[in-house]
């Protein structure tokens, strides 16, 4: 699937819109650039979820994890920050993975030994016109 969008609005919902279409338990790698869009995709997802409201979430780069939901919904991880892989294995992604919740990541591509392979992966690239591409791949 690919989407365009302009304004963070659209961003949202088609966040939103993805949200329909995952499965209770999911891990979701969001890849892009600093400012790409990577959060704004989140907050559409977890909205689209009924988790938080997208005015509730922000970016979990100095938490690195954010929860949202009561039971948890959606899980929300940011990697920017950590060097090491195994900084990054500290953090338990394994109990995490493993929980019945969408599992949200940004930066995750830095450490491709921690993913789990069955993954759907949402790439936000900018265009020279300033618009935001989306392109959802699932991969098994």
């Amino acid at each position: 699937m690919i989407f365009e969008t302009q304004t963070e609005e659209e961003t949202i919902a088609v966040g939103e819109k993805l949200a329909q279409l995952l499965p209770p338990r999911a891990v979701v790698l969001l890849v892009g650039n600093l400012g790409a869009g990577k959060t704004t995709l989140a907050k559409g997802i977890a909205q689209g979820l009924g988790a938080a409201r997208a005015e509730e979430v922000s970016s979990p780069t100095f938490t690195l994890v954010h929860e949202y939901g009561d039971p948890v919904r959606v899980y929300h991880i940011d990697l920017y920050r950590l060097d090491e892989e195994r900084q990054a294995e500290s953090l338990g992604l394994d109990d995490i993975y493993a929980t019945e919740a969408v599992v949200l990541i940004e930066w995750g591509e830095r450490f491709p030994r921690l993913l789990p392979q069955r993954r759907i992966e949402a790439r936000i690239t900018c265009t020279a016109s300033g618009m935001r591409r989306i392109a959802v791949v699932r991969l098994e």
